[in-house]
């Protein structure tokens, strides 16, 4: 979500005092049908934890899904996108990530732009949260995604790029998933 605020002070709670929140997102798969990028990501309360997602976030009041995926992947990544150029909402879900310090629970809307090469990843505005806990990014080839020893969230990643050239399919209810550093319950 835009700005200027920290929402998070990463420091560990115990698992049943851990606030909870929620919100709607957008989330954007950037793909060059060969390779993905990913977002390589941490929760600083728990050190050593790493895990790569799809560009996005939460949804600023008045904005559409559509409208969010375009600033998030501008965000994110630098990069200016066409509205026409995002495919979807491709899938929707509803996921619980549990952190060292809160609970997120947020409904998702998929999108995929298909690029035609890689591009270099610039962020133009990442939230102060973003500053601390993102990695890095990188380029990642679907076939492999499976075998990665650190998690791939969504992990059905292949599975929404598929979807963007079958619209009637549009949005594939995807249901309620935990994604989690630290298990919910």
């Amino acid at each position: 979500m835009s700005g200027p605020f920290r929402t998070r002070r990463f420091h560990p709670v115990a698992p049943e005092l851990r606030p909870r929140r929620h919100r709607q997102a957008a989330r954007v798969v950037i793909t060059d049908s060969e390779r993905v990028l990913l977002l390589a990501d941490t929760d600083p309360g728990l050190p050593g934890s790493r895990w790569w997602v799809t560009p996005g976030g939460g949804i600023d009041p008045g904005e559409s899904p559509l409208e969010a995926a375009i600033r998030e992947v501008a965000e994110e990544t630098g990069l200016a996108v066409a509205p026409e150029l995002l495919r979807g909402p491709v899938a929707v879900r509803t996921v619980v990530h549990g952190y060292s310090d809160q609970v997120l629970s947020q409904q998702e809307s998929f999108f995929v732009l298909l690029v035609e090469e890689a591009f270099e990843v610039q962020p133009a505005g990442l939230t102060p949260d973003e500053q601390i806990t993102l990695d890095g990014w990188d380029w990642l080839p679907l076939a492999g995604l499976s075998g990665m020893t650190e998690p791939v969230w969504p992990a059905n990643l292949p599975d929404l790029v598929a979807l963007a050239a079958r619209p009637e399919a549009w949005p594939t209810d995807l249901g309620v998933i935990e994604e989690s550093t630290l298990p919910v319950g």
